[in-house]
């Protein structure tokens, strides 16, 4: 892989610090002094009131005002802020640093991401989506260089996603080894606390990270492709013709629209292609194995190679991964290799300065004509044979929103053909008869489950449910309009 990658640009000359300081900080040195964030001063960047009504900014002041509670003679302010390093909140009751930190801008309504304050604890948590700790010097402005900082990504609990940053502050000359801990601890925390607000639901796992390697074979639309849609059709045309012309392409949507499959196909239609590797970025902490494992195969040209979950890529990897890809692209025989992202926006910067083409997925709710076709394709692939479908499961599927694109439709049709023969309505998961827009309490879903399973029994009637279920018609029918429950019609 050290062949692949060219040597990292020299820290400026008045870096010497951070030369002896960890590869993350240096590497934040390096951005910094790429985003021209200025050595001497931090200059304010302020966006107004902040967002106090966010259940990021309810949950994390709980958690720190508890925080602050047990360390209350310690010169430390306590704050928070959102993805983009905009300070929510700020906790502390040492006047000292208060009016010290509100000198460097170190406040609510202030951004101290690295593009706007160079490298710095807060903005580095959210750069690398990990526990950052950065002492003294190790700043790249010279007003906080009185200050260590610790700070540690929150995750949103529904998706996994960042979601903020806690940030602990204090006198450089009083930091403690301790800081980075309670930083930790507090940004766990405000993520529980956010989950049992949200009904219960707890952090996805943290992906892992994959590497598939597809060899041999072409794929036709007419054989491959169950997706019938123009919308759909439209966008494998333009990836194609993009990758065709040897383009570097970001193929963008929502999670589970299949955007890596898009890519798949474009790449399929590319005669004397016979190798695809398929890479999914995992979690921070296991993304130096990752590299190693898939990056040699960027040497061989007859491999195109598809890189997913960019985003969730901490800034120093992306920008290690920029250097290899602008490398291979610089060779005689240019790799190919196609890049997905939930929007172009999310793209770590020297990532999407490499791209040359944009490519959408429509969400599946923008493409009607697709859910039976990819219903019938995934009880076929999860049965090995045909499965059918009633109407009223169809009109059910035909009708639901699929919030969760194709990944949500594929885990509901597995679900429901490894249970019957013949899918009816009774057969499908209680969330594709649930119109509901809000999130749900735990027992909220074991209601709505039992009322949707007394519903698409066989024969039943509104009588003999409420019966079953022991309430009456009236309550049922206020639950079916609570939770917008909608049964097909037989």
């Amino acid at each position: 892989m050290e062949e692949l990658v060219p040597p990292p640009e020299p820290l400026p000359d008045a870096a010497p610090a951070a030369r002896a300081a960890a590869p993350r900080v240096r590497a934040s040195w390096r951005r910094s002094h790429g985003y021209g964030v200025p050595a001497d001063e931090v200059v304010p960047v302020f966006t107004g009131t902040p967002d106090t009504g966010s259940l990021l900014h309810e949950c994390a002041h709980r958690v720190l005002t508890d925080l602050q509670g047990t360390i209350a003679n310690e010169p430390v302010s306590l704050m928070v802020a959102d993805p983009a390093g905009f300070v929510l909140a700020r906790l502390g009751d040492d006047p000292s640093i208060r009016r010290a930190l509100d000198r460097v801008h170190l406040a609510p309504g202030f951004s101290y991401s690295e593009r706007n304050a160079g490298t710095n604890g807060l903005g580095l948590s959210l750069a690398d989506r990990a526990p950052s700790l950065v002492r003294a010097d190790e700043h790249w402005c010279t007003d906080l260089r009185g200050y260590t900082c610790a700070a540690a990504p929150v995750l949103d609990p529904v998706t996994g996603e960042l979601a903020g940053s806690i940030n602990l502050t204090t006198w450089s000359d009083s930091s403690s080894e301790l800081l980075l801990g309670l930083a930790q601890t507090a940004a766990s925390a405000t993520s529980a606390l956010m989950a049992v607000r949200t009904g219960g639901r707890v952090v996805r796992p943290a992906p892992r990270g994959e590497v598939f390697r597809v060899v041999g074979g072409s794929l036709a639309p007419d054989d491959g492709d169950p997706c019938v849609s123009p919308a759909w059709r439209a966008a494998v045309d333009q990836a194609a013709v993009a990758v065709r012309a040897g383009r570097v392409t970001v193929v963008v949507g929502e999670e589970g629209a299949g955007k890596a499959t898009l890519a798949a196909l474009a790449r399929r239609r590319l005669p004397g292609r016979q190798r695809l590797l398929h890479a999914r970025a995992p979690d921070a902490g296991d993304v130096p194995p990752w590299l190693e494992l898939w990056t040699p195969e960027l040497r061989d040209a007859d491999t195109c190679v598809i890189v997913s979950g960019l985003h969730r890529l901490p800034a120093w990897a992306a920008g290690e991964l920029a250097q290899v890809l602008a490398t291979v692209r610089r060779t005689a025989r240019p790799q190919p290799f196609v890049l997905t992202a939930p929007a172009y926006a999310a793209l770590p910067d020297p990532l999407a300065r490499l791209v040359d083409a944009v490519v959408e997925v429509p969400p599946l709710r923008a493409r009607a004509d697709d859910v039976l076709p990819l219903a019938a394709w995934t009880a076929r692939q999860e049965r090995h044979r045909e499965v059918a479908f009633t109407p009223r499961a169809a009109r059910a599927l035909a009708g639901y929103g699929w919030p969760g694109n194709v990944a949500q439709l594929r885990r509901v049709v597995r679900e429901a053909a490894a249970r019957a023969d013949v899918v009816d309505v009774h057969h499908l998961a209680p969330e594709v008869l649930d119109g509901g827009t809000r999130a749900l309490s735990r027992l909220e879903r074991l209601e709505r489950d039992e009322i949707v399973r007394c519903l698409t029994e066989p024969g039943t009637t509104m009588t003999r449910v409420a019966e079953e279920l022991g309430i009456g018609r009236a309550t049922l029918y206020r639950k079916i309009a609570q939770y917008k429950i909608t049964v097909p019609d037989r």
